[in-house]
């Protein structure tokens, strides 16, 4: 009957860390968001279907011949597998959001060194 103990259990609350295996799959597709600047589409995206994100899961492996083409077939098991776990979502919104920030602060730092240096050269000149 010890079955029975944990037939009912959920996933605590909060965010659900990757595994090991897990973490390198997760941080390349949330770098390849942040790479192609869809952060916002991609956060309303994941907050739409939280409710769903075991569903959305299961609809990946569906369409694993088509992904395969992105990921190797390991990594593809370790993100849908991540996927599964209630705190994912929760997992990827914080992460995207954290690179996101990560870029526009080294966007605005470049922007402002450009600035300078133009700055200083109408002086110059």
């Amino acid at each position: 009957m010890s079955w029975l103990k944990h037939a009912f259990a959920i996933d605590p609350p909060g965010a659900a860390e990757p595994t090991e295996d897990q973490k390198p799959v997760v941080e390349k597709v949330c770098q390849e968001v942040i790479r192609r600047r869809m952060a916002t589409p991609a956060l309303i995206m994941l907050e739409t279907f939280r409710p769903l994100n075991f569903v959305g899961s299961q609809v990946l492996h569906f369409f694993h011949p088509i992904v395969s083409a992105i990921l190797t077939t390991e990594a593809y098991k370790h993100f849908t597998e991540f996927l599964e776990r209630r705190g994912s979502v929760d997992y990827l919104c914080q992460r995207i959001e954290q690179l996101d920030d990560e870029m526009r602060k080294k966007n605005k730092k470049s922007k402002t060194e450009e600035s300078a240096s133009t700055q200083k050269v109408t002086k110059d000149g």
